[in-house]
């Protein structure tokens, strides 16, 4: 769904969208999305700001990914809030070096006519994602001998943490 500059000039632009599995890329992301992606909000133009886009709204999904300790199928079900700004690029100096503060951090920018709602619900759902993508947070991970899920299996493997580095000191101390 394309949010129009022009749209939100007359109106508060609101939207009630469903992204089936696929609609919206992941590229490059080890995602699987598992359910619809349901977004409902607005998109309005603040004001007297020259441009200044504010979108907020809701969105629920089931995004899926491996673990990252057992590699077996994680589930991730996101129900989250976003109320974002946007400013249009030509507020961006382009000859120098300008300082922001940490509000201006906070704020996207567009080209053109507008804003693609899907990349927004793309770039919202890749940051609520945790950084470590486990399936519980006492999984165990996989044995580095024998490479059985020691969620599912015990393994009887001793694992030697040696760190040889310092092997040749050692045989200095004991002579």
């Amino acid at each position: 769904m394309f949010l129009s500059v022009k749209e939100m000039e007359q109106r508060k632009v609101r939207f009630d969208e469903t992204f089936e599995a696929g609609q919206i890329e992941f590229a490059g992301e080890d995602l699987e999305q598992r359910s619809p992606l349901h977004a409902v909000g607005s998109a309005e133009m603040l004001p007297h700001t020259g441009g200044e886009v504010r979108i907020q709204g809701r969105y629920t999904v089931e995004m899926g990914a491996e673990c990252d300790r057992c590699l077996a199928p994680a589930r991730f079900p996101l129900d989250a809030g976003f109320d974002l700004f946007y400013r249009p690029m030509s507020f961006i100096a382009k000859d120098e070096e300008v300082e922001i503060d940490e509000g201006e951090a906070e704020i996207g920018f567009y080209e053109g006519g507008g804003l693609e709602l899907e990349d927004i619900l793309r770039e919202q759902v890749l940051l609520a994602l945790p950084m470590q993508r486990v399936c519980s947070a006492d999984c165990k991970g996989i044995c580095p001998a024998c490479g059985q899920n020691r969620n599912e299996t015990a393994c009887e493997c001793t694992v030697d943490s040696a760190d040889d580095r310092w092997g040749a000191l050692r045989k200095l101390s004991s002579q």
